[in-house]
């Protein structure tokens, strides 16, 4: 009985060891006036280095939109989970989720994004303290990381779409209400066509309202498969059978005009990267933290980092 006393006590103090060994720093990144803070986590220098690119809204570092109750932590957990793989990893707060640029956000363009994570690696790159820089990219992040390549080493597309967004949101209305599918091409075409659109829909204002226009408008220029062919650098293109709101068609699209692409479908992965056994649990895991995050999608992010 002492003897397996001393061996659980000697277990604990080695995972105490293991989690006091994980380093963080908190660091602010500029983007002329605007503010980028983030958290890096690291066990040591001269490692892989995972720089996350957010998806759309205002997400912060942990992966939380607080104002829309979003709370799946979904960033912290996978910063968890690659650190005890001794991968170093680093998120920031997205322009749109810090109240510090809010004064500088008005005619921001989904460029804009990408300007912000061209600063963010060239800072790390600058430093040369890790071995390597790898971008993940999810759902707009994926889009948003293939603008901005420059001294990555590596990159992940994580649920990301393989149409341009006009055609993402149009399929997404129309698998609940075909009628207003058409409603919402026919908004987009005038879109494209003047620039801005005059006469909305009255049930589509939250989609194409005066202030929205012009950032619809130039994330509608831009083809996900057209700028991944421009990669060069190794690819890893990831996405769930349970994601609700970008399919694996997509993921195959985006593999199959790029040969340097590897393709990995997660079994039971929804799009906050949770896994998923009960589908009334896919929407759940949006606002809460208490579902874990899929340890298919580690395994593949390990594997394709390390190698």
């Amino acid at each position: 009985m002492t003897r397996i006393i001393i061996y659980f006590v000697i277990y604990l103090f080695g995972i105490s060891v293991a989690i006091a060994q994980v380093k963080s720093e908190e660091i602010i990144i500029h983007n002329e006036a605007i503010e980028l803070p983030g958290t890096l986590t690291f066990s040591k220098e001269n490692t892989p280095l995972i720089i996350w690119v957010h998806g759309s809204g205002p997400v912060d570092r942990n992966g939380n939109q607080p104002a829309q109750n979003v709370k799946a932590n979904y960033i912290k957990q996978f910063r968890d989970a690659v650190n005890k793989e001794n991968i170093a990893f680093f998120s920031y707060d997205k322009r749109t989720a810090n109240k510090n640029n809010q004064d500088f956000l008005k005619d921001t363009k989904v460029r804009d994004f990408a300007f912000d994570l061209e600063k963010v690696v060239h800072h790390f790159h600058n430093e040369k303290r890790f071995s390597e820089i790898i971008l993940i990219g999810h759902s707009q992040g994926s889009l948003i990381a293939m603008l901005a390549p420059k001294n990555a080493d590596k990159y992940i597309s994580l649920a990301g779409a393989g149409e341009t967004i006009d055609k993402t949101i149009v399929k997404q209305i129309s698998k609940n209400n075909p009628t207003l599918g058409e409603a919402a091409q026919q908004q987009f075409d005038t879109l494209r066509i003047k620039g801005k659109i005059e006469v909305i829909h009255p049930f589509l204002m939250s989609v194409f309202a005066k202030q929205n226009q012009p950032f619809l408008y130039s994330w509608m220029q831009l083809n996900p498969l057209e700028e991944i062919k421009k990669l060069t650098i190794p690819i890893l293109i990831i996405n769930g059978d349970k994601d609700l709101q970008v399919k694996i068609e997509d993921a195959k699209a985006l593999h199959a005009v790029n040969k340097n692409s590897r393709l990995a479908i997660i079994e039971n992965m929804n799009h906050v990267l949770k896994e998923i056994q009960k589908e009334e649990d896919n929407l759940k895991s949006y606002y809460s933290s208490e579902f874990p995050i899929s340890e298919k999608l580690i395994e593949a992010i390990v594997q394709f980092v390390k190698k």
